[in-house]
C-alpha cells in the first residue's frame, strides 16, 4: 500500500523537538524546543490553517466556491494560502503594509490575493478592513485568527499533546511568544492537567508590552506583539511575561544561526532568549520547553540580514 501523503496539508505537525544546549551570562542552559519551521509553508501558522479550514468545512460555515479572507502579519496568510491552494479556495490576504516584502511574495506566489492597509492603523486597520470585505459579500469565509477558538483547540490537540509525547519529563515552564495567543493558550490546556507548576510564559516585545499593561509602538519582532491582547488569551493563565527588545531578538536569531545552524526567523530568537531567563530563575535542572515559530527566508529585508546585505 502506497502509504506516501497525496495533499501538503498531511504534512503538517509532528514537528521534530530539538534540545538546544546554550550559554547565557556565562552559564550553560538547557532548552527543549519545537521545531515548527520545518512545517511545509515554513511555520507554526500552518497548524492552525488547517484545522481552522477542516473545522469550518465540518460545520458548513466554509463550502466550495467561497473565499477565504483574514488580517495577518503573515504567517498566517502565508499558511492559509498555502492550504486553501491545496483545498482549491480563493484567498485573500490582508496586511498591514510595513510587512516583510518577502511575505507578500509568498503569499502571492501560491494564488492568494494581497491587500496593504496603511501602516497607521496598523493590525486593527487590517482586521476593519476584513470585516468590511465580509459585510459586503457573503461568500467570503472570515477565519478570524484573533477570537477562533478552534485557533485554541488546534493547539492543545496538536502542539501540547506532542510536547507531552516528545519531552518525556515533567515540563517546568513552557514559553511562547503571544500574536493571536492560540499557541500559548493550546499548550497551556494540555500542559497544566499534567504538570500544574508549569510556569507559563508570555512573551512580547519590550517595545510594545501590552500585555505588561504597556502602550503599543512601533517593533521588530513581526508575529508577536500586536497593538492588543487578542480574544482568546486569558491573562489568568498567563503566570509570567517576558519582554524582549527587538534588537536582542535579532541577535540571538543570529546566534542561533552561527552556533547551532539553525535559520529561523525573529520571534525564534524572542522565545529562546524568553526561555533562557525562565531557565536562570528556575534553575539550570529544570525542563523549559518553547517553539521555533518560523524560518528564515520571509525576513531577507529586515534587519536580521542587514549585516548580511552589506557584505
Amino acid at each position: 500500500m502506497n502509504s506516501c501523503p497525496n495533499c501538503v496539508s498531511q504534512l503538517i505537525g509532528n514537528t521534530p523537538m530539538l534540545t538546544l544546549n546554550l550559554t547565557y551570562n556565562k552559564n550553560q542552559y538547557r532548552i527543549f524546543a519545537k521545531a515548527e519551521f520545518v512545517n511545509p509553508s515554513g511555520s507554526v501558522k500552518d497548524r492552525i490553517a488547517k484545522y481552522i479550514m477542516e473545522k469550518a468545512e465540518q460545520r458548513g460555515e466554509l463550502k466550495k466556491g467561497m473565499t477565504i479572507v483574514e488580517a495577518t502579519s503573515g504567517n498566517t496568510g502565508i499558511a492559509l494560502a498555502m492550504v486553501a491552494a491545496a483545498k482549491g479556495y480563493k484567498m485573500i490576504v490582508v496586511m498591514p503594509e510595513h510587512m516583510s516584502k518577502e511575505r507578500v511574495r509568498i503569499i502571492r506566489s501560491l494564488g492568494a490575493k494581497v491587500i496593504l492597509t496603511p501602516k497607521q492603523g496598523a493590525f486593527l486597520g487590517a482586521i476593519a478592513e476584513t470585516q468590511k470585505m465580509a459585510a459586503a459579500d457573503k461568500s467570503i469565509y472570515l477565519p478570524k485568527q484573533f477570537s477562533n477558538p478552534d485557533n485554541v483547540e488546534c493547539h492543545e490537540v496538536t502542539t501540547g499533546r506532542e510536547i507531552l509525547n516528545q519531552v518525556g519529563m515533567p515540563v517546568d515552564a513552557f514559553v511562547a511568544g503571544v500574536g493571536t495567543g492560540g499557541t500559548l493558550m493550546g499548550v497551556y490546556n494540555a500542559l497544566k492537567p499534567k504538570y500544574p507548576k508549569c510556569v507559563i510564559t508570555a512573551v512580547e516585545p519590550a517595545e510594545s508590552a501590552v500585555m505588561s499593561g504597556e502602550k503599543a509602538d512601533f517593533h521588530k519582532i513581526q508575529g508577536i506583539g500586536d497593538e492588543f491582547i487578542p480574544e482568546i488569551v486569558d491573562m489568568k493563565k498567563v503566570e509570567r511575561i517576558e519582554k524582549i527588545a527587538s534588537d536582542d531578538a535579532i541577535q540571538m536569531s543570529q546566534h542561533l544561526a552561527h552556533c547551532c545552524g539553525l535559520m529561523v526567523g525573529i520571534s525564534t530568537g524572542a522565545n529562546v532568549l524568553a526561555s533562557l531567563r525562565v531557565a536562570e530563575s528556575l534553575g539550570k535542572d529544570k525542563t523549559v520547553v518553547t517553539v521555533l515559530p518560523d524560518r528564515c527566508e520571509r525576513y531577507f529585508s529586515t534587519d536580521l540580514y542587514a549585516r548580511y546585505n552589506e557584505m
